[in-house]
């Protein structure tokens, strides 16, 4: 008289085999997931880190212009206040970009828009309609 007990424990000892190498294909795949998501999360931070440092050198390009706009122009009469004013601003974004960068500037607009979400809508809409304009009558 045959037992199939035999076959029964070498097709559950076959199911467990199985079982466990898809258990650790499983985890290899986590693992390998988990280490490209770290490499695009390092590439995006120092994607961030080199854009915000072009706009700080952007910036101080800028307030160097504005300064030397301040030095060059007229300091009296009203092309001279006219001069000093448009150097002011021009220095002033400059030494805004330089210190505040890329990532400062999108928290601003954030927070500008977040304050004025109706003035916001209305600017959006009108950009996307010029673009329009422009883009539908090339």
């Amino acid at each position: 008289m045959a037992t199939t007990t035999p076959k029964h424990d070498s097709s559950s000892q076959s199911f467990e085999k199985a079982r466990d190498a898809g258990s650790q294909a499983l985890d290899k795949t986590r693992s390998a997931a988990g280490s490209v998501g770290e490499m695009v999360g390092s590439a995006a931070t120092a994607v961030g880190q080199k854009a915000d440092d072009l706009t700080q050198a952007a910036g101080s390009g800028i307030k160097g212009l504005g300064e030397t706009m301040a030095k060059n122009t007229p300091h009296e009469g009203m092309l001279g206040s006219a001069a000093q004013t448009v150097a002011s601003g021009i220095k002033e974004t400059g030494k805004y970009l330089e210190e505040e960068g890329l990532s400062g500037m999108s928290e601003d607009v954030t927070n500008l828009i977040r304050r004025n979400p109706v003035p916001a809508v209305l600017i959006g809409i009108g950009i996307g309609f010029l673009l329009g304009r422009t883009l539908g009558s090339s």
